[in-house]
């Protein structure tokens, strides 16, 4: 790791700056210079929460040269407006979940990256959850042997306020509804810990919020190109919520996790350090199932850090745009698949979209 400090830009204001600010203020590797925001008020109160001056446009703050990395937290299909052009004005850029909304403007991203010698990283935090990563030096090493089974099942709630706060939450092609906004770190977790997907059967329905068009609840089976299978069960309807629970099974091993606390650890192999891993996570941390702020920001300030040392370092972020684009692909052939009634093929074709 490298002993560096980096300017940092955020460009959007809204609910999970909040993360982002907190992250960069409490790390020692990063400075908020400036931040920018169509919406005058939530600007303000964003550099008054955090500090930082405010930028009189995006263009300006692109122009900016204490700034090393822009995080990018605009709406899910404004990413690539916004990313694109920061890759091309020469910074290195950190982007909210889901990449975007569709694979070719994600290809945009890669392509701009690639084109300027940049730096993507995506915000899929929980990929950094020390269980996750329990759990994935597991499979890396061996002690599951052939991968069977992987689920994931987030069982959280949120009221019908949240999903009109803003606009775009309550419009399906703006990248909203419990798959592509709230699942996807789950899709990405299974792809993660699983491998590449190559079929998709879904069904999505709305339990719990007929005020709004979208669907607020999930049910996938999956079919991974290892062979092995998967479920995913994901809800925004379910009072109080709980906290995301993941189950990896396989011919030799058993691990199950609910939010960051380890449940099951089970091999045929057993290790002395195994003990340890049973002790990882702290029950009372909060992992977004009550509510849209029951965060922690420690996982976006690991996203940020690794950002920094990728840079000083001059290798890829722990999190690349090309491998959430997979991920992407899944979430896409889930919309497909229960649109359809039928199961879908994985790849799909570049202008795939919602």
């Amino acid at each position: 790791m490298a002993d560096t400090t980096l300017g940092f830009g955020i460009v959007g204001c809204g609910l999970v700056s909040q993360f982002h600010g907190a992250a960069i203020v409490n790390s020692p590797k990063a400075e908020l210079i400036a931040a920018a925001d169509l919406d005058d008020e939530r600007l303000s109160t964003f550099v008054e929460s955090y500090g930082g001056e405010r930028a009189e446009s995006f263009e300006a703050l692109l122009a900016d040269e204490r700034i090393d990395v822009v995080n990018i937290l605009t709406p899910n299909a404004m990413h690539a407006r916004f990313a694109v052009p920061a890759l091309e004005a020469g910074k290195h850029v950190i982007v909210e979940k889901p990449p975007e909304m569709t694979l070719a403007n994600t290809d945009e991203m890669i392509e701009a990256a690639r084109r300027n010698d940049r730096k993507v990283a995506i915000c899929l935090q929980v990929r950094m959850r020390e269980s996750v990563r329990a759990i994935k030096a597991a499979i890396d090493g061996g002690r599951f042997g052939r991968l069977l089974e992987g689920d994931a099942y987030m069982k959280w709630f949120r009221p019908t306020d949240y999903y009109l706060m803003d606009d775009w939450r309550s419009k399906r092609d703006q990248g909203a509804g419990v798959t592509i906004q709230h699942a996807f770190h789950y899709i990405d977790l299974l792809h993660h810990l699983m491998g590449p997907v190559k079929r998709v059967d879904a069904r999505m329905t709305n339990l719990a919020h007929p005020e709004v068009q979208l669907e607020d609840t999930l049910k996938a089976f999956l079919e991974f190109e290892s062979g092995a299978e998967g479920l995913l069960e994901a809800s925004t309807a379910l009072w109080p919520g709980r906290p995301p629970r993941i189950e990896v099974n396989g011919e030799d091993g058993t691990a199950i996790t609910e939010g960051e606390v380890i449940l099951a650890w089970d091999f045929r192999d057993e290790r002395p350090e195994d003990v340890q891993v049973l002790e990882i996570g702290r029950e009372s941390e909060a992992t977004g199932g009550t509510g849209a702020t029951d965060l922690s920001y420690e996982e976006h300030m690991w996203v940020i850090e690794d950002m920094v040392d990728a840079i000083a370092d001059d290798r890829d972020p722990f999190i690349t745009a090309q491998d959430a684009r997979h991920s992407l692909e899944i979430a896409l052939a889930m919309y497909h698949s229960a649109d359809t009634g039928q199961v879908v093929n994985l790849p799909l074709p570049e202008d795939a979209r919602i």
